[in-house]
C-alpha cells in the first residue's frame, strides 16, 4: 500500500480483531445509535463474533470493510469507521464513523481518522467519490465532513424515522480531483 497511511500521531486504524467483540457489542447494541445504522434490535455475540470472523475478508467480495479507531499513545478503542455500499464499477464508496464515548467527541479523533480513511479510499482503493448520510440535525458530523470538502448534494425529506417523528437526511459527497 505505497504511499497510503493508516496511522498518524493521533489515531491508528486496525482491521478487526476477536478481541473486539466487547467493545463492537457495546456500540452496536447502544440505541443511540440505533437511528443511524437502522438497527432495531440488539445483536447477539454469536452473530458479532459470526461477523468479526469474516471480517477479513476483501472488499471486493463482501463490499465493506470496518476499521476499528485506536488512540496512537494508548491504544484505546476509541470507535470504529465503515466502508459500505462498495462500488467499484461506478467507483463509489458510502463512508460511516462513530465515535463510541461522548467524552471522546470533539477531540479531533474523527478528523484524523477521516483524513486516513479519504487517503485510502482515494489512493489505494482508487475510487472516485466518497458519499455520506448524515441527519440534517447532525451539526457537528456536517461541520467535520465539510471541512474535508464533502459537499451537500441532496436532502432525503422525512427519510428517517424516529419513533413518531420523521427526520431529514442530507447526502453529502466528495469527488476525488485528482
Amino acid at each position: 500500500m505505497e504511499g497510503v497511511k493508516l496511522h498518524n500521531d493521533s489515531v491508528f486504524l486496525r482491521a478487526l480483531e476477536p478481541t473486539d467483540l466487547l467493545f463492537l457489542k457495546q456500540v452496536e447494541n447502544n440505541p443511540e445509535f440505533w437511528i443511524i445504522s437502522q438497527t432495531v434490535q440488539p445483536f447477539s455475540d454469536y452473530t458479532l463474533s459470526q461477523y468479526i470472523e469474516q471480517a477479513h475478508q476483501d472488499i471486493y467480495e463482501i463490499k465493506q470493510q470496518r476499521w476499528v479507531i485506536c488512540d496512537a499513545e494508548n491504544k484505546d478503542r476509541i470507535g470504529f469507521i465503515d466502508l459500505f455500499d462498495f462500488d467499484p464499477r461506478n467507483s463509489r464508496v458510502g463512508l460511516g464513523i462513530v465515535i463510541a464515548e461522548s467524552s471522546k467527541r470533539g477531540k479531533g479523533y474523527g478528523s484524523e481518522a477521516l483524513s486516513l480513511i479519504i487517503n485510502y479510499v482515494f489512493k489505494y482503493l482508487n475510487l472516485h467519490q466518497i458519499y455520506v448520510n448524515i441527519l440534517i440535525e447532525n451539526e457537528p458530523s456536517i461541520q467535520l465532513f465539510s471541512k474535508f470538502g464533502f459537499e451537500l448534494v441532496g436532502v432525503k425529506k422525512a427519510w428517517i424515522r424516529e419513533g413518531n417523528q420523521f427526520k431529514d437526511e442530507a447526502l453529502y459527497q466528495l469527488i476525488n480531483k485528482i
